[in-house]
């Protein structure tokens, strides 16, 4: 499929009924692995993942190091593939144009509880820049609202993400994705005021299942740095295995 047409697909996804759901992917072997399994519809990237691919913090790659991986994972599978790319780089309009280059047709962009105006300004850029090149680009607008609230309250919290994330879609997002351990009663008030199908979270130790999250209207569920975490546990484990004098399992799949 072309660049656009892999673009229309992931919109689509957003738009089904069904929650889609994205194992976050943080190198071409990662996502070749993800996308083999039928049920796999779309990859998202992991910033995090990325980041500690190369040795930096998370949020501090190089937007050079970052496009040129997800360039390279978009490259290597079929599915449509949705990047995180931190807060934009600075030139949020940019960073979209390189990505779309580079094959990638949806992405999150956060916006560190910075000043509503800000914020959508750089939603309206991204947007401006897919049009553009020609791609329906599947943005999916993060807010910081519970992961950045410090010690305020829940309801503030909820309120800052629904004013957030309707003006994000009024700039032309996607859909608004609102990290965080968000139970069934906040996830509710956050659907009502941002909109059904709208809401995209994160799957984390506490949250609510993937099949919970879809009852409640939310559209995308995503698992940031988890994956990789198992991966790496996964490796740890083998190798203390090893160590104690254990031996390569004869059934071990080639996936590599």
């Amino acid at each position: 499929m072309t660049t656009a047409a892999k673009a229309q697909t992931l919109v689509g996804l957003y738009d089904a009924p069904e929650i889609l759901r994205v194992v976050n992917v943080w190198d071409v072997v990662s996502a070749r692995a993800v996308a083999a399994l039928p049920e796999t519809k779309a990859l998202a990237t992991a910033g995090h993942g990325i980041a500690a691919s190369f040795g930096y913090d998370d949020g501090a790659t190089p937007r050079e190091v970052m496009i040129d991986m997800v360039g390279r994972i978009a490259a290597a599978v079929e599915v449509p593939v949705s990047a995180d790319l931190d807060d934009g780089y600075g030139d949020a309009g940019e960073t979209t144009r390189l990505a779309i280059g580079a094959g990638v047709v949806g992405a999150n962009v956060e916006d560190r509880l910075k000043p509503l105006d800000e914020s959508v300004a750089v939603v309206d850029a991204i947007v401006k820049a897919a049009e553009a090149e020609g791609v329906p680009f599947a943005l999916n607008a993060r807010t910081d609202a519970f992961v950045r609230a410090g010690h305020r309250p829940v309801q503030e919290s909820i309120a800052d993400a629904i004013q957030r994330g309707r003006a994000f879609l009024d700039a032309g997002a996607t859909a608004v994705f609102v990290p965080g351990i968000l139970d069934m009663n906040v996830t509710r008030q956050l659907v009502e005021g941002i909109g059904e199908r709208k809401v995209s979270v994160i799957g984390l130790p506490g949250a609510l299942a993937a099949s919970e999250y879809e009852k409640l209207g939310v559209t995308r569920i995503s698992y940031g740095p988890l994956p990789q975490r198992v991966a790496l546990t996964a490796l740890q484990e083998f190798a203390a295995d090893l160590y104690a004098g254990g031996v390569v399992p004869a059934n071990l799949p080639a996936l590599n």
